[in-house]
């Protein structure tokens, strides 16, 4: 296994751990074990710098993410050659609630909204941020379409869908440049979604490798050694020949570390 891995056929490369960064933006309506405060300016910058010292390359973010696309906009002046930079459609959280929106016209609006947001001219990937009914947004509303034309415009480099059903999944494999797709020790049946991917050169992202840490703590059915959980649970998903990178979020330097030293254990 490789660190730095084909991003399907998109022709971009990403590191075997991407980050990601729902909680630079959002501590509301989310399901993790424990707590945590939105990280200020000086300590956010900090954990992307550790992020790309380390050699992630990946941040995954979304306008559901509250105002993470904004905050990384800024934290990244003058560092897009060093990112890979993952964004969504269809999801937006306000007023404390998300709302869905998967026309052509909110499409294009988002897309747009993300770029200025981001502070950049193409963004690498954009992933439609299912609500659940994967097969029904790719085949009635427009919003791969849309993805697509954008992508020929020279705005979105890959486009695809952050899915929840194994049939979305094996659906969007047929269609799309890159999957995002749930996968860890209490949840493989997404496996064949994988499988898939490998099979028909489709980037495929992971998500929830440690099923949003309580593979890890807070679970009365996690095992009682976390590092040898962090390991199992990457060792299964980074050892699937589709993955092309494990997404996982923390604000913590130390186990941002931990995660990282992990992976590299299990590269040639």
């Amino acid at each position: 296994m490789k660190w730095m891995r084909p991003l399907g056929n998109t022709g971009m490369q990403v590191s075997a751990l991407g980050l990601g960064t729902v909680k630079l933006g959002r501590q509301q309506g989310l399901k993790y074990p424990r707590a945590f405060t939105v990280p200020d300016e000086r300590s956010a910058r900090e954990l992307l710098a550790l992020a790309r010292d380390l050699g992630i390359n990946l941040l995954d973010t979304a306008p559901a993410y509250g105002n993470s696309e904004e905050r990384l906009g800024a934290l990244l002046a003058g560092q897009r050659r060093d990112w890979v930079l993952c964004t969504k459609v269809g999801e937006a959280f306000e007023d404390g609630q998300s709302r869905f929106d998967f026309s052509p016209e909110a499409t294009r609006h988002s897309v747009l909204r993300s770029l200025r947001r981001l502070a950049t001219d193409v963004l690498d990937v954009v992933l439609v941020h299912s609500d659940g009914d994967d097969l029904r947004i790719m085949a009635e509303l427009g919003t791969l379409q849309m993805l697509r034309q954008l992508q020929q415009e020279g705005l979105v480099r890959a486009h695809g869908i952050s899915t929840k059903t194994i049939a979305g999944g094996l659906a969007a494999a047929q269609q799309c440049d890159v999957v995002m797709l749930t996968y860890n020790l209490r949840q493989r049946g997404e496996g064949e979604v994988l499988d898939a991917c490998a099979r028909l050169g489709v980037g495929a992202l992971v998500k929830k490798p440690l099923d949003s840490g309580l593979l890890l703590c807070g679970d009365p059915q996690a095992s009682g050694d976390a590092a040898r959980s962090l390991r199992d649970s990457l060792a299964l998903v980074l050892g699937h020949s589709g993955t092309a990178s494990a997404v996982v979020g923390t604000l913590s330097p130390e186990h941002l570390r931990e995660n990282a030293h992990c992976a590299r254990t299990f590269m040639d």
